[in-house]
């Protein structure tokens, strides 16, 4: 008699997660640590927003966009709910009502208000300067940001500074999320000296930027020696 046939969870949980996507995204580089806290495994396709295969699943080109078996999906946070419940060891969002409000709490500040500031308005104006610049940094766009930005770190250095996470006493995808901007924006002088003057930041930064989801995530272009 032949064995039965494995359940569709059963082969979900055999199938390789694909991630196509550019490293040096943020959001590629969070969902890359969620998989490598998981012990998921995936491969990285790299690939720049708005390449064929990335608009074939993303209608609006962006990264990272996802294949598991044949499911697609794009947007990180639902690319990691999806995960979740596919893979639900460890938990990284939680299961707890309030802690599970709270994870998707912040999660959506960072992904609608963090970021934004600290990548796209601040950051950017270093990387990518627009108009008359002539390639340096924009400094209108620079200058602007940075009064936000320093709020933002305030915020963040109250949310961590009891237990060293953002919800609870342990890592959920809020932190997981978070860790790439910040990582992102100490490259640069306005952002490195507003995290340096925040002691419990500094030291929520330096504690997970030691795991080895966060080494194996980082671009080989920031990796440290």
């Amino acid at each position: 008699m032949q064995g039965a046939r494995p359940t569709t969870g059963a082969r979900m949980h055999t199938e390789t997660v694909e991630l196509l996507g550019i490293p040096q995204s943020n959001f590629v580089r969070a969902v890359r640590m969620y998989c490598e806290e998981k012990n998921i495994r995936y491969e990285l396709t790299p690939l720049r927003p708005h390449a064929p295969e990335v608009l074939a699943i993303h209608p609006l080109g962006k990264v990272p966009a996802m294949r598991h078996g044949d499911v697609t999906l794009c947007e990180s946070k639902a690319i990691v709910a999806y995960l979740e419940a596919v893979f639900p060891e460890p938990p990284l969002l939680p299961r707890d009502l309030r802690a599970a409000a709270l994870c998707e709490q912040w999660i959506s500040m960072v992904n609608t208000s963090i970021d934004r500031t600290m990548v796209r308005d601040y950051a950017l104006g270093y990387l990518f300067p627009k108009g008359e610049s002539g390639g340096q940094p924009d400094r209108a766009a620079i200058d602007a940001a940075v009064p936000v930005l320093q709020a933002q770190v305030a915020v963040l250095e109250r949310a961590v500074a009891a237990t060293g996470h953002l919800v609870g006493d342990s890592l959920t995808y809020a932190d997981i999320v978070l860790l790439p901007i910040i990582d992102t924006v100490r490259n640069f002088p306005e952002a490195r000296a507003a995290i340096d003057a925040a002691p419990a930041l500094t030291a929520y930064f330096e504690r997970h930027a030691a795991r080895p989801s966060f080494r194996k995530a980082t671009p080989p272009s920031q990796a440290k020696e």
